[in-house]
């Protein structure tokens, strides 16, 4: 499932929830069949860190307090139990850890043209200089504009972009090789080394860590 805001786009897996603020206009495309919870919190209710959307992991407990939340409908102010699954429910949403999955597009148009090359085509494995020809900018200009507005430089920023599409690939079954030919690594090595890095683990121990039976998709607004 990917969700859009503004100029950011997450990519939600299994196992992951996006928290959406109160009054974030957004857009939701899945990619396949998706199972989604979602769960609406009265305003100032739970205060996560941080303005905007964040991707977060559902711990285990989080997931069954979610669904059972879901099953309830809606949690009574009088019910002392329900009160108190409320309370811990939100508890564990503001502490939960968040997931650095999140692709925000330049606004500039030259930034953007290439930006939007790259994000089409992650197996693209054409060098820079290439991609910013058939941009109609400048390397020197792109990195500029691409440190100025995101803060980081082009390569990392495609990185980004692989690593996304990755993990669409791998909750959809497909092999590592398989995975890392498809968003443009020449060695499975490579991949696997630049997902560890983001992501804490390899990619094949983070979807063995994934629920392979009901799986959950889940976006909580505000």
């Amino acid at each position: 499932m990917e969700v859009s805001s503004g100029r950011s786009t997450w990519t939600v897996p299994p196992q992951f929830a996006l928290w959406i603020p109160s009054r974030t206009f957004h857009k939701i495309q899945t990619i396949g069949t998706v199972r989604m919870r979602t769960l609406y919190f009265r305003p100032g209710l739970v205060r996560r860190k941080g303005p905007g959307c964040s991707l977060v992991y559902v711990t285990p407990l989080l997931r069954e307090l979610i669904i059972e939340t879901v099953r309830l409908r809606q949690l009574r102010l009088r019910n002392g139990i329900e009160c108190a699954l409320r309370d811990l429910l939100g508890d564990q949403i503001v502490n939960a850890a968040a997931a650095p999955m999140d692709l925000t597009m330049p606004s500039e148009p030259r930034a953007l043209a290439l930006a939007q090359l790259i994000f089409r085509n992650s197996a693209d494995t054409r060098p820079l200089e290439k991609l910013c020809i058939d941009a109609g900018v400048g390397v020197r200009t792109a990195q500029r504009l691409f440190r100025r507005e995101l803060g980081i430089d082009i390569e990392t920023w495609r990185r980004q972009v692989r690593l996304t599409r990755a993990v669409q690939l791998l909750v959809a079954g497909k092999s590592v090789k398989e995975v890392s030919f498809k968003v443009g690594y020449r060695q499975s090595s490579a991949f696997v080394e630049a997902f560890r890095r983001l992501f804490g683990s390899t990619p094949k121990a983070w979807v063995a860590g994934l629920c392979e039976t009901r799986s959950v998709q889940l976006s909580s607004d505000q």
